[in-house]
């Protein structure tokens, strides 16, 4: 009886160093956050323009705003495209494509702009599934503009 003892402890023994040795010859997660930042966003500013957190993107919101005047332009098809074209900058930043958007919400002052929005907002999309989608009004936004757009991608 005392080898049985005997080989059940050593088997035991074994077992346990191999399960430790697995446990800690792994990799840690390979994830690492970092910031997307495009030359004319605000460092002052509290927060990222996006966080990349493995495959998926978050972006902050986003206005359209003129770099110059740091507003809003008085035209609404100008807002549309300063805005557009910083989010699809910043998704190019982080090695991505405006096909990789799943899901964008945007706030909107005047809910009758929602036609002209989605008119412009197509053109940036080359495939037909485009990402789900949420519009919503809002009373006032920041520097005078119609829109802010916030959204998640993951990269394809």
């Amino acid at each position: 009886m005392n080898r049985r003892i005997s080989f059940a402890f050593v088997a035991l023994a074994i077992a346990g160093i191999l399960t430790a040795h697995g446990a800690f010859s792994q990799a840690p997660p390979s994830s690492p956050r970092r910031a997307i930042n495009l030359p004319d966003d605000n460092p002052q500013l509290p927060f990222s323009g996006a966080i990349l957190a493995g495959n998926t993107l978050y972006l902050s919101g986003r206005i359209g705003i003129d770099a110059k005047t740091g507003k809003a332009p008085a035209e609404v098809d100008e807002e549309i495209k300063l805005l557009l074209d910083h989010v699809k900058a910043t998704l190019v930043q982080a090695g991505m494509t405006m096909d990789d958007l799943a899901y964008v919400q945007i706030a909107c002052t005047d809910l009758s702009l929602y036609d002209k929005f989605n008119a412009a907002y197509r053109s940036y999309f080359t495939t037909k599934d485009l990402p789900a989608r949420e519009f919503i009004g809002a009373a006032t936004l920041l520097r005078g503009g119609h829109f802010e757009l916030q959204a998640i991608a993951v990269r394809r």
